[in-house]
């Protein structure tokens, strides 16, 4: 997949350590503009965790110039900027990246093993050992790529939009749509399900 041509600068920096792995020098700040457009991104609601993230300064946001439907808008934070792509992967690791993309009917197979859970009051799916959590709110999926466990944890609990007003506290807005999950779901993924708008899950006896 292709870099993101927002992060083109920031990667030039890394190039030369690129095939020892993540560059021990760190991203330079991110520059007003880049913010700026992520705040007036208009088609849906973009997810990030704040300026800073566990210690982690935002190093890169996405905006409308380099906006790609299928792959939605992201944010990443540290000093190891790399591009990790809608299902993460790569060699070097984010502390975090959120992306945000517009909800399409996908089989969550394919993410591997993976536990259904509720978090803020939406349907989520946890996968990658637990480094990577895909939550259902609005029109949108959210999508958290991290490098712990703990990471994707904590960056799920304070989610809020970058381009709307919204808290980093309290449950998300539930989805419009019947996310398709895969495995197992226990009683509170049920119940998250049957409280949907216009029960859009159908009913489970």
């Amino acid at each position: 997949m292709p870099l993101r041509p927002t992060l083109a600068g920031l990667l030039a920096v890394a190039v030369a350590a690129a095939a020892a792995g993540c560059s021990t020098s760190k991203p330079p700040p991110i520059d007003k503009g880049s913010l700026a457009e992520a705040r007036v991104f208009p088609y849906f609601e973009v997810y990030w965790a704040g300026p800073r993230f566990e210690g982690n300064a935002l190093a890169a946001v996405d905006g409308l110039r380099s906006y790609l439907p299928s792959v939605g808008d992201s944010v990443y934070y540290g000093d190891c900027v790399a591009h990790k792509g809608i299902f993460g992967g790569g060699s070097c690791l984010l502390p975090l990246q959120v992306t945000t993309v517009m909800y399409t009917l996908h089989k969550n197979a394919t993410l591997g093993p993976q536990r259904n859970t509720v978090i803020r009051g939406v349907p989520a799916v946890v996968y990658d050992e637990g480094r990577s959590i895909e939550l259902y709110t609005g029109r949108v999926a959210v999508d958290i790529f991290s490098d712990t466990y703990s990471h994707a944890s904590a960056a799920a609990q304070e989610l809020l939009p970058i381009n709307a007003s919204g808290s980093a506290t309290g449950n998300l807005p539930p989805p419009v749509y019947c996310p398709e999950l895969y495995g197992p779901q226990d009683d509170a993924v049920r119940a998250a399900l049957e409280k949907l708008p216009r029960f859009i899950c159908g009913r489970t006896e």
